[in-house]
């Protein structure tokens, strides 16, 4: 069984400022809430084949896992993925233009989780939603303030 969550959020600031800061990974720990820690691979550049390790906390446990960014369209799409685990996952932003000088932020995450984890499935994905949810609600909070 795949996982896939999709959540969006209008955010009252531009695009370009909205995917500067969200398309940094290591701003994630200050606006995901299950994000510990970033470390980049290497120098800090948000470019194609960048990789990061993470560590999170996530249903009671902490997981660590290496993304890597697999596409970037600037102010536009930013996506990464990791392949190690119990659940490999894709992580993919977009940034859209709408009105006047907001942006409509979307965050996906998808995979297939594979063992224990696939037993599990549709428990993480309802987690996996509402985590989302509070985070899209987190970054919108921290842009607007800095309005």
């Amino acid at each position: 069984m795949s996982v896939d969550v999709t959540v969006e959020t209008i955010i009252e600031r531009p695009a370009e400022a909205v995917a500067a800061y969200a398309g940094d990974p290591g701003n994630a720990p200050e606006w995901y809430g299950n994000i510990r820690s970033v470390r980049w691979h290497g120098d800090p550049a948000v470019a194609v084949g960048a990789r990061m390790d993470f560590e999170a906390r996530f249903l009671g446990r902490t997981l660590a896992y290496t993304y890597e960014i697999v596409e970037l369209v600037p102010g536009q799409r930013l996506a990464m993925q990791t392949t190690q685990g119990p659940f490999p996952m894709r992580t993919t932003y977009t940034w859209t233009p709408v009105g006047d000088g907001s942006t409509r932020m979307t965050l996906q995450n998808s995979g297939s989780p594979s063992g224990f984890a696939k037993i599990s499935a549709p428990l993480m994905e309802a987690a996996m939603r509402r985590a989302t949810t509070r985070d899209l609600a987190r970054i919108k909070e921290i842009l607007e303030a800095r309005g």
